[in-house]
This record gives structure tokens, sequence and C-alpha cells, in this order.
């Protein structure tokens, strides 16, 4: 007899259910998001047609379906997550390709497919493509052998499969991007256990890499003009460097407590380009100051810490890596949007996540945030209920 005191015994049943935690923050940043594309579109007719809530429309119902997106991932037994990993990575690669062949061109990169009324920029759900292609990949070599090691064959196999989006997303070209799918291969191997000469060469390669982008002429010249505005934006303040330059008076304009929402001063004049996706940090500095950017720095870090712990609670491997994976994508995108908002990084179209406008990133960031709700799921479920059906699971609660 155990009463209720008693320890309960490694292995027993545990009451399985849902990271609140991570959802919470999730939802944080999304109000606090959504309020930010209104604050930052509400005034400029040119951009709504004179509808000061068409963007606020918009993002509402993103999010609605990126809610949709995360309950059926959610919801759906891992097994089929890993039955569908190839099907979501090949309509990734599917979707770059045609963005080559008959995409759209804005800023400078041929990014957007138009499908009716709706833009779509498969770069956002490739980050996610590579991260569970390489987990499942490592897990199929793993699972069930004696060897628990990853070997130059995983290696090599699991730089194929990144590299293949890899190289569509530089043919597009989107610099951005890139960046954020280099870090995040780069975790996910670590996180792998790949050997520490394969780490190390991949960040000397890739060093070497970028140095000869920037003195071969492969940039493009307004890539070059940005680099060039980041190490030193007085050199161009009217043109490469005028993003920079706004951005940082806009943050410096918000003090502690901001200047109030719908009440900031560049924001609502419009002097920052892009404010309502890739600068949409410089309107949070701004309206709600130290105090609401320092929320949302938070609240990333909180869903970054929340991935991490998923992936350290479960024994399986395909989820320990593709969590570790979403982590790493997470973080450094949400650090490169950030300090590109400060003047620490070069200007890249980065979307800050879960903040910035845009379906296509929030589609993708909810399916992840869905992917390790199912992870978590089935960690915290006991031994006889682990392989069952997430939903069923919670049903039993």
């Amino acid at each position: 007899m155990s009463g209720p005191g008693t320890p309960r015994p490694r292995g027993s049943l545990r009451a399985p259910g849902l990271d609140w935690v991570l959802l919470l923050a999730v939802a944080g940043l999304l109000v606090v998001g959504t309020l930010m594309v209104w604050s930052t579109t509400s005034g400029r007719d040119l951009l709504t047609g004179g509808d000061s809530t068409a963007y606020l429309r918009k993002q509402l119902v993103n999010v609605a379906i990126g809610v949709v997106l995360l309950v059926l991932v959610t919801a759906t037994d891992h097994r089929w997550v890993r039955i569908l990993a190839p099907l979501v990575y090949l309509a990734s690669v599917v979707g770059l390709v045609l963005v080559l062949l008959m995409g759209s061109t804005i800023n400078g990169s041929r990014s957007w497919l138009q499908l009716g009324g709706m833009s779509v920029q498969p770069s956002e759900f490739a980050k996610l493509a590579v991260v569970v292609g390489m987990a499942l990949l490592v897990a199929e070599r793993t699972e069930g052998s004696w060897r628990r090691s990853v070997g130059t064959v995983d290696v090599v196999g699991m730089l194929l499969i990144a590299g293949i989006p890899a190289a569509l997303i530089m043919g597009q070209p989107d610099l951005g991007t890139m960046l954020v799918l280099t870090a995040t291969v780069f975790g996910v191997l670590a996180v792998a256990g790949a050997p520490r000469r394969w780490l190390a060469g991949l960040v000397v390669a890739g060093v070497a890499t970028a140095a000869l982008a920037v003195s071969g002429g492969f940039l493009k010249e307004y890539q070059l003009a940005r680099f060039m505005a980041f190490t030193n934006p007085d050199l161009d303040p009217r043109g490469a460097g005028y993003n920079t330059e706004q951005a940082r008076i806009a943050v410096g304009n918000g003090g502690l407590f901001g200047q109030g929402l719908f009440d900031g001063s560049q924001t609502q004049s419009g002097f920052v380009p892009e404010q309502h996706t890739d600068f949409v940090f410089t309107a949070v500095g701004e309206e709600l100051g130290l105090v609401g950017a320092g929320l949302v720095i938070l609240l990333t870090g909180v869903v970054i810490w929340r991935a991490l712990a998923i992936a350290g609670a479960t024994d399986d491997m395909f989820g320990r890596v593709a969590a570790a994976g979403i982590a790493c994508w997470f973080g450094f995108q949400a650090f490169q949007n950030v300090g590109m908002c400060l003047g620490i990084m070069p200007v890249t179209g980065v979307p800050l996540p879960f903040v910035s406008y845009g379906g296509s990133s929030v589609f993708a960031g909810m399916l992840a945030v869905g992917l390790l709700q199912n992870v978590h799921l089935r960690a915290s479920a006991g031994l006889p209920t682990r392989f069952l059906a997430p939903a069923r699971v919670l049903s039993a609660r």
C-alpha cells in the first residue's frame, strides 16, 4: 500500500498534459504582435486602401488558422508525424522550386508565390521541413541499433537534406533566411551528436563562404550595400543606411514606458520601412518602451527555454532533435530580427517569430509549436500510454 506521500515509482503513470507555459508565452507574443501590426498599419492609407483595420483583420485570420494548425499537429499520432515528415520536406522543396519559376520579386528577393489573393513564402516552411527531415534521418539511423552515435554518413546525409533547400533559397536570393537556416542546421547537428571536427569544419566553411561572398562579388548590389551600411550606418544615411538609422531613432524614442499605443511619432509618421513585418520590434520599442520590448524578449526566451526543456525531457531521438532544432530556429531568428532593429546585425528580411505580420511566418511557427506539444505529450505520458495518440491521452485526463 502506498500513501499520499509515497514517492511514485520510476516509470509509473503520470498525468500527461499540454505545456501551458509554452502556449501562454506564444499567446502573449501573438497578442503583442497583432496590436503592433494594427498600430503600424492603421494610419497608412497607401498600404491599407483607407481601411485602418485591414491588416488587423488579416492578422487575426492568420492567427486563427495558425491555432487550427497547432491543434491538428498536437493531436496527431506521433507515428503519423514521422510518416508525414518526408512529405512536408518534399512539399517545401517543390514550393521553393516554384518560387524560382513563377515567384514574385519583392525588395530584391524572389521569395513569394501568389495563390489567389494570398502570398505564400515557402522558405518559412522550409525551416521546419529541414528540422524534421534531419531529425527523422538521425532517428531512423540510430533507433533500434546498437550504434547510438552519429557518424560521418549520418552527417553527410543531414547536410544533403539541408543543402537542397539552402541552394534554392540562395537562388532567390534570401540571405536572411539562409543565415537562420545555417544556424538551425548547426544546432541540429550539435544536438544530434555530430563529431566536433564536423562542427568546427562547418564554422570554418561558413566564415570562409561569407568572406568569399562579400569579397568575390557574389552578393547583389543591394545586399552588399546593406552590409556596408551595417558596418558604418553613417556611410549612406538616406540610402542603404536609412532603415537602420530610422529603426534606431524609433527604438530610442520609446524610453522606459514608451509613447503609447498608436502614439509613436516615428511609427505613426511612417518613417520606418516595412515596420509591420521586418521592423515590427521598432514599433514595440517606441510605443511600449523598454518595458514592452523587454517583455517581448522575455516571452521569446520562454518559448526557447520550453523547446529546449521538451528536447531534454524526451527519450525519443526524433522528438529530441526536432525540438532542439526548433529552439535554434526561433532563437537565432529572433536575435537576427531584434539585432537589425538595434543596429547590431545587418538588415535582412526575417520576421520576428509570432510578432511580425505574415501568414507564412505565423503558420510555420504555429506548426512548430504544435510539434513541440506533440513531443511533450508523448514524453509526459506514462509508459503504457506513451505510444497512444495525444488526443486519446488528453481525453483520458
